[in-house]
């Protein structure tokens, strides 16, 4: 009967062992993943939240002067007997003849 409890404990003391290599295993590899998953987020350059809401805020500012500002140009257009800027056709425009 001894020695079937002393083969037990010898049991219980190595699966505990294992069971502690394990879980330092598992703590080391979640590490590692962690520092390349932040070294690859560095890599593409994201900007912080701070930053992309404050170029957001002057692009919509900036929308707004370019609307207001085609409306003043319209106005004024419209005030001189002008055709307005986008009825207007520049040479851009022209189609090039197709050659054959």
């Amino acid at each position: 009967m001894q020695s079937q409890n002393r083969f037990l404990d010898d049991l219980a003391k190595l699966l505990n062992g294992a069971a502690g290599v394990a879980a330092s295993v598992r703590d080391e590899a979640g590490s590692q993943f962690r520092s390349k998953l932040e070294r690859w987020f560095t890599g593409l350059d994201f900007v912080p939240r701070e930053e992309f809401e404050a170029v957001k805020e002057m692009a919509a500012k900036a929308r707004a002067e370019q609307q207001r500002l085609g409306a003043r140009l319209a106005r004024l257009e419209a005030k001189s007997g002008k055709r307005p800027a986008a009825v207007r056709k520049s040479p851009a425009h022209k189609k090039k003849p197709k050659k054959r």
